[in-house]
């Protein structure tokens, strides 16, 4: 179980990959962002991306979904007061493979809340070539360490 002290500031967790096929851009732009370049292959060919892509909330998604699995789901988590910033870097295409990082930026216990403390941190996504594809800086509250 991580708790709140054990988010020190500097460190840096590798969270693991995860493979994007056609079928979840497809699906995910159907529902939640339906833009040419996320739904229809002939339009995505035509556009400045050159094929499809994921929307960025998609690649959030992921980013997130990688975060629970890794760390989150195994810590004292209370949630989020918020995201500070995110950046879509590059477009992320079926066949791609995102691996996400996270280093702890800040942290600091609550004055009002002395059972918690906030975290705020920098997830970085790259594709498998490397390249950076989106960046999310946040927050996140956890539990202190029980006496």
């Amino acid at each position: 179980m991580l708790y709140f002290e054990d988010f020190t500031v500097g460190s840096k967790r590798d969270l693991g990959s995860y493979h994007v096929t056609e079928e979840e851009i497809l699906a995910f732009a159907r529902q939640y962002d339906p833009q040419p370049f996320h739904t229809d292959k002939e339009a995505a060919a035509r556009s400045i991306y050159g094929g499809l892509i994921s929307s960025g909330w998609m690649t959030c998604g992921i980013m997130m979904r990688l975060v629970v699995n890794s760390m989150v789901g195994k810590s004292a988590s209370m949630g989020s007061p918020g995201v500070d910033g995110i950046r879509w870097l590059k477009p992320v295409y079926a066949g791609d493979t995102l691996s996400v990082t996270l280093s702890v930026l800040e942290s600091r216990p609550s004055q009002s809340k002395p059972d918690r403390g906030v975290v705020h941190t920098l997830w970085e996504a790259t594709n498998q070539r490397g390249e950076l594809v989106c960046t999310v800086k946040g927050m996140g509250m956890y539990g202190r360490r029980p006496a």
